[in-house]
């Protein structure tokens, strides 16, 4: 497709004398009305942007206030470059590199010897000597086993149900989630597990700030002497069961 253009070619009054500016404007197609701006040096190198020019005329042309699309000194970048200027006070200041910061600079111009004290330990540094810290762990991460359900090689185990004095404590907290996470905490915790210290009407409202995750869900529970007695009970029937099927056998 045959697109058509036209070129407009002049000198530009901005760069030194013999540099001309061009302009490509397009007649037809989709980019109908869009004007290219090109410059050329008086030996007829062409450049495409203004970043090509800088490198090519270096410190000999400033042209950080040069508008490449107009061609012309552009007063509004001028005056933000002179305003920027005489904020910076070169008054003192060497043009020497040994001055340039960060090394502190006083009245004399010659470099100042400083004195550094240390007035107290870094805290920071101090509490990295303990070892690693423990990850922070998320909330409500036991509702990614809801659904999975334990098996051997003879197919599904047969479910567990809680005791009455252990309740589930979470919105949208199951029976089976409050198993999973109590079996996960009684095998990787180091702590002793007592349950959700915070009120019920609480965590429910906002459990995102009242939920301890380094305990299960479920709520505060509290083991008696009563309770400790028929455990120990149990666990004797238990043996004495498992005694007498190993002398039949």
């Amino acid at each position: 497709m045959n697109i058509s253009i036209e070129k407009k070619r002049s000198d530009c009054a901005a760069l030194p004398k013999g540099w001309q500016r061009e302009e490509v404007i397009r007649k037809t197609g989709l980019s109908a009305g869009k004007v290219d701006v090109y410059y050329y040096s008086p030996t007829g190198k062409k450049f495409r942007s203004k970043p090509e020019l800088v490198r090519y005329l270096g410190d000999s042309v400033d042209l950080s206030c040069f508008d490449f699309q107009q061609g012309q000194i552009n007063t509004m970048l001028l005056c933000k470059v002179k305003k920027a200027r005489a904020q910076f006070d070169y008054r003192g200041v060497r043009s020497d590199a040994s001055l340039v910061p960060p090394i502190r600079q006083t009245a004399s111009i010659f470099k100042q010897p400083v004195t550094v004290y240390k007035t107290q330990e870094s805290k920071v540094k101090t509490d990295l000597k303990h070892g690693t810290q423990e990850k922070p762990k998320q909330l409500f991460w036991e509702k990614r086993l809801e659904g999975l359900t334990a098996c051997d090689a003879n197919g599904v185990i047969g479910t567990t149900s809680l005791p009455k004095y252990i309740k589930p404590l979470g919105p949208y907290t199951s029976d089976a989630t409050t198993i999973q996470s109590l079996a996960t905490a009684l095998h990787v915790s180091s702590q002793p597990i007592t349950g959700q210290s915070g009120s019920k009407q609480t965590i429910m409202e906002n459990p995102g700030v009242f939920l301890n995750p380094d305990q299960p869900l479920i709520a505060a529970v509290t083991i008696t002497k009563d309770d400790l007695r028929r455990q120990e009970e149990r666990v004797k029937r238990a043996r004495l069961r498992l005694q007498e099927a190993l002398v039949a056998a």
